[in-house]
């Protein structure tokens, strides 16, 4: 599964008429941090900020360690393949037995 880090739980909100439409629109957008790998398998070093939109009454997610919710895949009517991030909290690796 994905990891995404949020380091703030900033919204940037964009308000206006669209030019095509002329209805209203209002966005709420947080940033986060997703962290990949390269064509090889290996984890970059550094994550890759992205911007996601938020629903109208949906809070930003707090600072923290998540992972990309199963949800958040889905395919289209038209067959195409869809990433919405839903964020689920990431579970804090177990520690591990102490050796004998």
């Amino acid at each position: 599964m994905f990891a995404v880090t949020i380091t703030a739980p900033t919204i940037t909100e964009r308000k206006g008429t669209a030019k095509a439409t002329g209805n209203p629109y209002h966005l709420r957008i947080q940033t986060g941090y997703l962290h990949t790998v390269g064509e090889d398998g290996t984890p970059n070093e550094i994550p890759d900020k992205f911007e996601f939109l938020l629903d109208a009454d949906q809070a930003p997610y707090p600072r923290g360690r998540y992972q990309l919710h199963p949800s958040a895949v889905t395919v289209s009517r038209d067959g195409r393949l869809e990433v919405r991030p839903r964020l689920a909290p990431q579970a804090a690796p177990t520690p591990a037995a102490p050796k004998a």
